[in-house]
């Protein structure tokens, strides 16, 4: 069965996307921790980032290091936070978290409650960034 993400590659499901190229995409984190939260996934599903094979691994990392910096100049923030954690969806994936303090990249923490309004419009201005 496919992840929600693949579901999201294919169109079947819709996103609040950042950017793409053939072999990755970015999108917004429906239940970000703050706002501008993207998670950033190769389009081939593969679960465990460590069996991410070595070339698409290195595109995926260079593709963050790009998103996050269109990231940083968008969202007010001292940097951009990089997690992986691997449990909550079974393909590879970075969270890209724009943090002032540590705090804001605690995944025990309420996630946001954002409209689609809302998380259209960060979209929009994290793109015009790009």
């Amino acid at each position: 069965m496919a992840s929600i993400f693949t579901k999201i590659v294919n169109g079947e499901i819709p996103c609040h996307k950042i950017a793409e190229t053939e072999d990755y995409l970015a999108f917004l984190d429906v239940f970000p921790l703050v706002k501008g939260h993207t998670l950033v996934i190769p389009k081939k599903e593969i679960d465990y980032i460590f069996n991410v094979e070595d070339e698409l691994l290195t595109g995926l990392i260079l593709f963050s290091k790009k998103i996050a910096k269109v990231l940083k100049a968008s969202i007010p923030c001292e940097r951009i936070g990089v997690a992986v954690i691997g449990l909550e969806v079974p393909h590879a994936h970075i969270h890209l978290v724009p943090i002032n303090e540590m705090n804001d990249i605690n995944f025990m923490k309420p996630k946001l409650q954002l409209s689609q309004e809302e998380l259209a419009t960060i979209a929009a201005a994290i793109r015009r960034n790009l």
